[in-house]
């Protein structure tokens, strides 16, 4: 019986136990299909100010009944903002040799300062960015930019080295915003643009990295450390504006969710979900495998046989900035293919990269220049095709999920900063190359684990092989594509017959004969 049968049943008949199951399945997925909101959305109160206060623009208000469309405009603001906000974390890295000399301090001393600013950031990752799921996001987005600007304002004005560090560890806590934008970028995008939109945001977080240490580099050069920080409050505040008059406002997710809830539920997930652990291990051995190579660089061409200036160095960024820039096009292609797939295929392609700087690296400047490029453009696509991936799992939880995958990312960043630095001081570039291919290849045996359609909760299998190389037109995401594969909801697996367009309930099968109980896609 098809969705529509009911508009031409006018006897009004109950439906039959078989119709009964196969509605109850179809409804929602119907309903997720047309992006139709959920009747308790539909009936709740459209909020008109942000914290009771400032009116929120009537064009971005919530209507349930005509949800907000993404648009490049709304994506580049994402982008834009994601950028200017993380250049929090990274404007005192090349000011320290000033910052000691302002406070007449030890180099020793100010040395702790970006350490302060990531624990920070941390700390604002596991205790506020999983709020997402909890809380109206635009209003946290809002409230925490401005803490961010407000607190910015005292590290220029400040005499003390002691009040720097303490405002610096403050303002890590609420330079978190990318990181609730991305959730947010995914609700808001559609299915078949989503990891597009992933990528925009992240490519603007890194060009936040870059961009920060150049901006204050270049400024402490022709006047006061304290320009920097001046620029940066103004440049938040204008970020705060444009955020305000362009994010749209949208509902929590989760209303009966509570705060202590938040982390119990991501624990429950880091034990029960076979995918995000394959995303967890994935990040931490490869962004190690990323912060490795950028924290070695710079003894790697100082050194024999290169010995390149300080400035020539600093150029290699470049092409940093030139792979970051690729994000449009990788994401394009993550939105066309099984997650699984994207993620091997980046996998596959940063083995070749740390294959070439293996063995090439301290040889010739090409094979250098390869690895910039290559490690940039694939770590992203990785990233973006495991968040996009992990995503499906729950929708109402992405804030939560995101939390997780960030933290996993922080651990790598440790891992491959100390650990990396270390060999190649020790043992050489090669060794340290070598460290690197190592762990891309343990990667590579973690995605291999499991395969690209093994039930939502199988830990190590491949049921279904290598099928779906590419996405399903007819999904909407990443959760129906796992129903599509049998992935999800093993206990009642949907199908999606690729040929009608339709999806069945293979546990609805009349006692006639093996016909499936069908419904209409609407």
């Amino acid at each position: 019986m098809s969705l529509t049968d009911r508009e031409a049943n006018p006897q009004n008949e109950p439906p039959s136990r078989a119709d009964s199951m196969t509605l109850a399945i179809a409804e929602p997925v119907q309903r997720m299909t047309n992006h139709d909101p959920p009747e308790d959305e539909i009936h709740e109160k459209i909020s008109t100010k942000d914290f009771g206060i400032i009116p929120i623009p009537k064009r971005l208000q919530h209507d349930p009944k005509n949800p907000h469309q993404w648009t490049l405009l709304l994506n580049i603001v994402f982008g834009l903002s994601s950028t200017f906000i993380v250049s929090n974390l990274y404007y005192c890295q090349p000011l320290l040799i000033q910052l000691a000399e302002s406070f007449e301090v030890s180099h020793d001393e100010v040395s702790r300062i970006p350490t302060l600013v990531q624990t920070g950031y941390a700390v604002g990752l596991l205790f506020i960015s999983p709020l997402g799921d909890l809380v109206p996001r635009r209003s946290l987005i809002l409230l925490l930019t401005a803490g961010a600007a407000s607190l910015s304002i005292g590290l220029p004005l400040t005499q003390s080295v002691t009040t720097f560090e303490v405002l610096e560890f403050l303002v890590g806590i609420f330079t978190v915003v990318p990181q609730i934008l991305m959730p947010l970028a995914a609700d808001l995008a559609p299915p078949h643009r989503r990891a597009s939109a992933l990528s925009i945001v992240l490519a603007g977080l890194l060009l936040g990295i870059l961009i920060a240490r150049v901006l204050a580099g270049i400024v402490a050069q022709f006047v006061s450390w304290r320009v920097v920080y001046w620029i940066a409050v103004g440049v938040q505040w204008l970020v705060l504006i444009m955020m305000w008059a362009t994010i749209p406002d949208y509902p929590r997710r989760n209303k009966d969710l509570t705060y202590p809830q938040v982390f119990v539920t991501m624990g429950k997930f880091l034990i029960t979900e076979p995918v995000l652990v394959q995303a967890v291990l994935i990040n931490i051995a490869s962004m190690g495998t990323f912060t490795n190579f950028w924290v070695t660089l710079t003894f790697l061409l100082g050194g024999p046989p290169y010995n390149f200036s300080t400035l020539g160095i600093g150029l290699f960024g470049l092409i940093g900035i030139a792979g970051v820039c690729c994000a449009p096009f990788t994401g394009r292609l993550v939105d066309t293919l099984h997650p699984y797939f994207s993620v091997l295929i980046s996998t596959i392609l940063l083995l070749i990269v740390w294959a070439i700087e293996t063995g090439a690296g301290g040889i010739t400047v090409a094979a250098v220049v390869i690895t910039c490029f290559g490690i940039d453009v694939f770590r992203q696509m990785q990233q973006v095709s495991l968040t996009n991936w992990v995503f499906g799992l729950e929708t109402d939880a992405r804030a939560r999920l995101n939390a997780i995958l960030l933290i996993s990312l922080f651990i790598g960043q440790v891992m491959g900063t100390s650990v990396g630095s270390l060999v190649f001081v020790n043992h050489g570039w090669r060794p340290a190359a070598g460290l690197g291919l190592g762990w891309e290849g343990f990667c590579l045996l973690v995605l291999l684990a499991r395969g690209p359609n093994a039930g939502r909760y199988t830990w190590i299998g491949w049921e279904g092989g290598w099928r779906r190389l590419r996405r399903p037109s007819n999904t909407t995401g990443p959760e129906d594509l796992e129903q599509a594969s049998n992935g999800i909801g093993k206990e009642n697996p949907v199908e999606v017959d690729e040929k009608k367009e339709t999806v069945v309930d293979s546990h609805q099968v009349d006692s006639k004969g093996p016909e499936k109980q069908e419904y209409s896609r609407g």
